[in-house]
């Protein structure tokens, strides 16, 4: 048997000098697989497929919404699962339930619980019915929200739907055993690791490999020289689309380019093996895994000739696409098939007791499909009994004839459902509140046993208060199953975090702001043996502003690295690095810069603890410099963007940058993700610096009164609160007195309500950023006049003053004409003055 490692042809010498595999039991190939194990492989393959099928069946009836299944892909699973071990990682995609099932981190009727969207974490692990089905996951965090021992567990990271989007924290899963290995103080965190031995799996679609974050990624891994093992699940197809129209040549061959020369660490081990050759799977990935593991070299498995016996998913049918010619050629080489062929050609088994096999395999999925269907739908059938019950009352209670008829027809319309959903639930409760209102209405006043004639009325009240209690009471529970864990609720939380104000002493320096991020990061990487930083030019010279600057000549090239360019994979390297344990600060260059990585930071990061009910964390801190420099590309401020995209991470925006520093000493402290964007001209500005710079702390959402005044509150944030400042000093002069509020954070915002307590006594009020307009000072303004009801303090209308819908122009006039200045302040405060009392404060500008 060979082992084919990626050349013109596929079959080209392997790096490492032979491409012929003893498959002698020592060398752990088919030889070493015993009748008992192989048998195993084949039942728990066949098993996968009917879950497969079965759930197939089960969306088309109706009983679930989505399927999207692992079949054709089960027999190269079992085989990638025999090199999976304690410690190791898998980020993967929809189609690897097999490997799940082989490693017992998901069981059938789990499997249905996820295709049900069963909100109980206990019986759906994964995601608690928030991921649509084959989105796995398990759980790294104990209840208090600390990691479990992860070096002595199999780990999947959190799936997610967009393609390719889990190739970015592969990176970072992968290059975490090379820290692990190479920084000896990260040694005593055997928590983690074992010395970095671990390896990161990734799997993914060959039509995925059309995307830019799969070469991203695949490049950075090779830099980085890290134990990945990555496959390629070729079925030939995405969705409807051949491989001819999504890649330039076949994948083997554009891959080739990255396969390491003979006794060279730089590069890929390649391998191309059949998806249906059973003996063969289990010896590329022995190898692969084996090589990557104790050389930290990364490979990619090439897994051609798949099927996909079912199409993409139960949203269409590969008949329509597919000639009959391939769908013929797919039953024959499927992999079940094929796996059957082969044992019964080794002798392995005979005919009758694989068909055996196959029946109790059959007969064992459906009965944890329907044990799956009776846990989700127990709960809702209680919950549906309890509200017929309350129903039958309301109806019984009601003194007309056409009151009851409503209740009545609500009841009946839920009885005839076949299977009602908690939704439906809610819709009849509130159907029969409405039903009500004017009667409701009507006899609100009457008081309980006041006569013969008003016991109805008392009865009917009662009646209804116990039907709004049921559903108020079903709100809040089901608002918890669907909604909780977007941010940390744990004693880590950076919430929890309690504020140490900075502290000045009379030989306190004043120096440029860069000095205070220096003294910051120097504090943190000393006292955090497990913080790493990375980013482009972050490491030799100490980023483009110097906050950097000579730490990594003290604590070394891993722990303050510089990355390429490469924005979506710098955050995905510290998503993987944080979810095993490191604390990394991922730098963006520039904010503009950070859409790059905006996809990334949206829907893993964000998400991660949501998605898993909590299970997943990965506490990045994202540091970027944004608002006023020059020009389209360095002056940006898509603060609405960030803030509609990452709710899940904490976003500050901090004046200057000392309150930086003290974001992130809080942020280090907690165990949620955050954003800190850190204002670009103020690295030269200068600031006294704290002598417990490595201690301070900034709590989240509590803003800073800059100014107090008695006319009108100005919210804003970041370089706008120097502006805000200067046209203070304005407006004093024509006896206007403003009072300025930093919001420091937009998420989260203003927790204690402090604005509103500003509003209270000024009674006007001006929201000022440099987004465009509409954007974050809207966002401002919902929070204050609606979140926090603000509007009932309001005697004039309430203001924003933001940048213009255009990008910024290029140079000092560029910039005046396009972001929010002194004079534009000054007379929008001016003007709500002018409203109040014409004759005080006359429009002497115009």
């Amino acid at each position: 048997m060979t082992i084919p490692v990626l050349g013109g042809d596929g079959n080209a010498p392997s790096p490492r000098g032979s491409s012929v595999l003893d498959l002698t039991p020592a060398a752990g190939g088919a030889a070493a697989l015993s009748r008992e194990e192989v048998l195993s492989d084949y039942r728990l393959a066949f098993e996968s497929r009917q879950a497969s099928l079965i759930g197939r069946r089960e969306v088309l009836t109706g009983k679930a919404k989505f399927g999207i299944f692992g079949d054709g892909k089960e027999v190269a699973q079992v085989a990638l699962a025999k090199a999976f071990r304690q410690g190791d990682f898998r980020s993967g995609y929809y189609r690897d339930q097999t490997l799940m099932f082989v490693l017992g981190l998901l069981t059938v009727e789990q499997f249905f619980a996820q295709l049900y969207a069963n909100p109980d974490v206990a019986l759906e692990p994964c995601s608690a019915g928030r991921s649509m089905t084959a989105h796995f996951a398990t759980c790294l965090l104990e209840p208090d929200g600390r990691f479990r021992n992860l070096a002595e567990l199999l780990n999947s990271a959190a799936d997610l739907s967009p393609v390719a989007a889990q190739m970015p924290r592969l990176a970072g899963l992968a290059y975490a055993s090379r820290l692990y290995r190479e920084l000896p103080e990260l040694h005593p965190m055997t928590q983690f690791s074992h010395r970095g031995d671990e390896v990161a799996f990734g799997t993914i679609g060959n039509a995925s490999c059309a995307e830019g974050l799969f070469w991203e990624a695949v490049n950075a891994v090779g830099v980085l020289q890290s134990p990945m093992v990555l496959s390629i699940w070729d079925d030939g197809y995405g969705i409807s689309v051949p491989n001819e129209l999504q890649v330039t040549k076949d994948l083997s061959e554009l891959l080739a380019g990255f396969r390491r020369a003979p006794g060279s660490r730089q590069g890929y081990d390649l391998y191309r093996v059949r998806g249906w050759d059973y003996p063969e799977l289990c010896a590329v990935y022995r190898q692969a895994a084996a090589v990557a593991r104790r050389e930290h070299v990364p490979a990619i498995v090439h897994v051609v000739e798949m099927t996909q016996p079912q199409g993409h998913s139960t949203s269409g049918s590969h008949e329509r696409y597919k000639s009959k010619e391939r769908l013929a050629w797919e039953v024959e080489v499927d992999c079940l098939r094929r796996m059957r062929q082969w044992i019964l050609a080794e002798g392995l088994a005979g005919a009758g007791e694989l068909d055996e096999m196959e029946a109790e395999a059959t007969r064992r999925v459906r009965a944890q499909q329907l044990k799956a269907w009776e846990a989700v739908r127990g709960p809702i059938e209680r919950e549906q009994s309890e509200l017929m019950a309350l129903l039958v009352e309301l109806a019984a209670a009601a003194p007309l004839p056409s009151v009851r008829d409503a209740v009545e027809r609500v009841r009946t319309e839920l009885a005839r459902q076949p299977v009602p959903l908690r939704r439906d639930l809610m819709a009849a409760a509130h159907g029969a509140l409405v039903a009500l209102a004017a009667r409701i209405a009507g006899i609100a006043g009457a008081p309980a046993g006041a006569g013969s004639a008003d016991a109805p009325a008392a009865g009917l009240q009662a009646a209804a208060r116990r039907l709004a209690a049921w559903r108020r009471d079903h709100e809040r529970a089901t608002a918890e199953l669907y909604g909780s864990d977007l941010y940390s609720a744990t004693p880590q939380a950076a919430l929890a975090v309690p504020a140490v104000p900075a502290v000045y002493t009379p030989d306190s320096p004043v120096v440029d702001g860069h000095k205070v991020m220096n003294a910051c990061f120097d504090a943190a990487l000393a006292r955090y043996p497990h913080l790493v930083a990375l980013g482009e030019d972050l490491g030799q010279i100490g980023d483009v502003n110097q906050g950097f600057a000579g730490l990594q000549a003290k604590y070394g090239p891993l722990r303050v690295s510089d990355t390429g360019i490469r924005e979506a994979t710098i955050i995905g390297q510290a998503i993987g690095m944080a979810m095993r344990g490191l604390r990394p600060i991922a730098e963006i260059q520039y904010l503009d810069y950070i859409l790059y990585a905006l996809q990334i930071l949206s829907d893993d990061l964000a998400s991660l603890r949501y998605r898993s009910k909590g299970q997943q964390k990965a506490p990045v801190i994202v540091r970027t410099r944004g608002h006023r420099l020059e020009g389209i590309w360095h002056s940006g401020s898509p603060m609405a963007g960030i803030l509609n995209l990452l709710h899940g991470v904490y976003v500050c925006v901090p004046r200057n940058m000392t309150q930086a520093a003290g974001f992130y000493n809080t942020l280090l402290a907690g165990d949620d993700p955050g954003v800190v964007i850190e204002v670009l001209n103020g690295y030269r500005t200068k600031e006294r610096l704290p002598a417990n710079i490595g201690e301070m702390t900034v709590p989240l959402g509590v803003p800073e009164v800059l100014r107090a005044g008695r006319d009108v509150t100005v919210v804003t944030y970041g370089a706008c609160c120097r502006i805000a400042l200067e046209a203070a000093e304005l407006l004093a002069q024509v006896g206007i007195e403003i009072e300025i509020v930093d919001v420091q954070t937009l998420l989260p915002f203003d927790r204690d309500g402090r604005i509103l307590d500003s509003l209270r006594r000024t009674n006007r009020i001006v929201f000022m950023d440099e987004d465009v307009p509409g954007g974050a000072t809207a966002y401002m303004l919902q929070q204050v006049l609606e979140a926090q009801g603000g509007y009932a303090w309001l005697d004039s209308e309430p203001r924003t003053l933001s940048g213009a819908e255009h990008r910024p122009a290029y140079g000092s006039d560029g910039d005046y004409w396009s972001k929010p200045n002194r004079e534009q302040l000054f007379e929008t405060v001016y003007e709500l003055m002018h409203e109040a009392s014409p004759a005080a404060y006359p429009l002497f500008y115009r």
